[in-house]
């Protein structure tokens, strides 16, 4: 895998006007060997990852990993893997059996988005469960160790600077983009291991929410779903299998058929 080509440039009381132009210092993007990273110099990140939480460093990263990989010490892998790809700063990293060759990016306003997108793990939420039992506590996902699953990973970063609030919601709204995108256009809102980082600079431009509503919510929006219907048409591109067409002919679905238990608050 050769370099892609390095590129730079809470909800709110009122809505406001998304900004559909790219600001003139946006995130950087650059592949090779396997990762995929995204960088802007202080960022503060947050990430649903398995090394998740905040971190404070220029780049993000979305790995590759191979068909057969077992589930280690992730902290090493992600360290070596990034020593191996000539990143020498470390960040949060997110994992998927989707080779980031795939990964398609986006740009709004103050906001960049990388997504990876496979589908062979989808998870459903019926709206009249059935019944069933939870998961075992230590599931990671629908799949035994090694076998190679999709995941929808999605990076997003923006040039401004969030409030703790703002920076949090950022994450749901990135979610709510990416599932509202794939009931679209697969029926499925996920799968059983997509994850998500947002990043935001400190030193930029102040926003003290980032609803649905305010630019930097809308530009996540839009990013989030462009980035990832291009990522899903070049991963499924000349595919023999495609995106499954229902959870039973997924080999690793997973439908919540568990009924929860309903109450009033006192």
């Amino acid at each position: 895998m050769t370099d892609a080509p390095e590129s730079s440039a809470g909800n709110s009381p009122e809505p406001t006007e998304s900004d559909d132009s790219a600001e003139p210092t946006a995130f950087e993007t650059t592949r090779r060997d396997g990762v995929v990273r995204l960088r802007r110099a202080g960022v503060e990140w947050l990430s649903s990852g398995a090394d998740g939480g905040r971190w404070k460093t220029g780049s993000a990263y979305n790995l590759t990993v191979p068909d057969g990989w077992p589930r280690t010490d992730l902290e090493t892998y992600v360290d070596d893997r990034l020593e191996r790809a000539g990143f020498d700063e470390r960040g949060p990293a997110l994992l998927t059996g989707v080779d980031v060759g795939d990964a398609r990016g986006a740009r709004c306003g103050s906001v960049t988005a990388i997504v990876t997108a496979g589908l062979s793990n989808p998870a459903v939420l019926p709206m009249d469960p059935q019944g069933g039992a939870l998961p075992d506590d230590d599931l990671q996902s629908a799949s035994e160790p090694g076998d190679p699953v999709g995941t929808v990973n999605v990076l997003v970063g923006t040039t401004r600077s969030l409030s703790d609030g703002a920076l949090a919601n950022l994450l749901t709204v990135a979610a709510e983009a990416k599932a509202a995108t794939l009931l679209e256009t697969t029926g499925f809102p996920g799968t059983t291991s997509d994850a998500i980082i947002v990043g935001h600079d400190p030193a930029g431009e102040r926003s003290e929410f980032s609803g649905t509503a305010t630019a930097v919510g809308a530009a996540t929006r839009a990013c989030v779903r462009d980035a990832l219907l291009e990522a899903l048409r070049a991963h499924y591109a000349g595919s023999e299998t495609g995106v499954p067409r229902s959870i039973e002919a997924a080999k690793y679905g997973l439908s919540t058929d568990v009924a929860a238990n309903v109450f009033d608050p006192d």
